[in-house]
């Protein structure tokens, strides 16, 4: 165990970009590091990462370890579970960030199978106890209804997935220096199970909604798809994202792939606007990172009112209409 050192961030790439929640994890790892007096590594995967291990220096980190290859281009459970796996071993890390993205859920556990780590899913919160320097992982349980502090006390590494726009990014640097160490060996195509024969890219209008400042969800209470559009309305006026509860999304009025919720999509916005909906804690166990909560809601005994910041209580069809009109008018001067 105490060959383990440092902090490691497995790093993803979107389109030919470090993922806005790599930044996030570099300033969280950055910190991590500097408590413990030890590296901050980075590894990227891909098949052309260009100057992107520079980039990650200039955002913090000591060293960028960079795994190129054709069969890293598109995200591939096995072969990026054996490329970290592999790095990992050698480089013995202490503690290994990633991301709590679709990426980040399907590779932390197979990584955390393959190293015998201690793994802390969907962390709002990661810090260094300063008696034990172990790390210290604060993540929801029970729906959302209570946080518990994780700590691995033997097993290595210490792994964790950060909830995204939970953490400011970290603070660009360009006279940084660091390491950027490529990494040997090759992928054997005979080991992947899964292959990418294609990728079909998402159709979004608007901004996607995981990286949405600004979330306007709807819930049952909508009543009809024609309804539905006053919510589309005030997410446009805002320049934000359309949200929904699953019951919403089941009725057709909203894309699954807008669904906000514990078996959804996890957000963190700095406006969170929940209409018409009762607040399930399935459903609020995906916002619940959001800076600012304001629900709309008729029934003054609805659950989402115990988690909103600011709370309406009066029926949707006649706030939501006065509100888009209102700020329509604001935003145009």
């Amino acid at each position: 165990m105490d060959s383990h050192k440092g902090v490691l961030v497995c790093g993803e790439i979107a389109e030919g970009k470090l993922a806005p929640i790599t930044i996030e994890l570099l300033g969280v790892g950055r910190k991590l590091a500097n408590e413990l007096g030890e590296d901050l590594s980075t590894l990227l995967m891909g098949s052309k990462t260009g100057g992107l291990g520079q980039e990650a220096i200039a955002y913090g980190a000591d060293k960028v370890y960079v795994a190129e290859d054709s069969l890293l281009d598109n995200y591939n459970s096995d072969a990026y579970t054996q490329v970290a796996a592999d790095l990992c071993r050698k480089a013995l890390p202490s503690i290994m960030l990633l991301g709590h993205t679709d990426v980040g859920c399907d590779l932390a556990p197979r990584l955390n199978g393959r190293l015998g780590g201690g793994l802390s899913m969907d962390c709002l919160a990661l810090s260094v106890d300063p008696a034990t320097k172990l790390l210290v992982s604060t993540r929801p349980v029970f729906g959302g209804n209570a946080h518990a502090t994780v700590v691995s006390k033997s097993a290595r590494p210490q792994m964790a997935t950060l909830r995204s726009k939970i953490v400011p990014p970290a603070e660009r640097n360009d006279s940084r220096q660091g390491k950027v160490i490529p990494v040997e060996g090759k992928i054997d195509p005979s080991a992947l199970k899964v292959r990418v024969v294609d990728r079909i890219k998402e159709e979004v209008e608007g901004v996607k909604l995981e990286d949405a400042e600004v979330v306007v969800s709807g819930g049952r209470g909508i009543g009809s798809a024609q309804n539905f559009e006053m919510v589309r309305e005030l997410a446009r006026v805002l320049g934000g994202a359309v949200g929904a509860t699953r019951p919403a999304c089941d009725e057709g009025w909203a894309a699954v792939t807008l669904q906000v919720g514990q078996s959804g999509k996890v957000v963190s916005p700095k406006l969170y606007i929940a209409v018409a909906l009762s607040g399930a804690m399935s459903h609020i166990t995906g916002h619940l990172g959001s800076k600012v909560i304001v629900a709309i809601n008729k029934d003054k005994e609805a659950n989402i009112f115990s988690v909103a910041h600011f709370g309406i209580v009066a029926d949707y069809k006649e706030v939501l209409p006065a509100l888009t009109a209102k700020l329509k008018e604001l935003l145009s001067k």
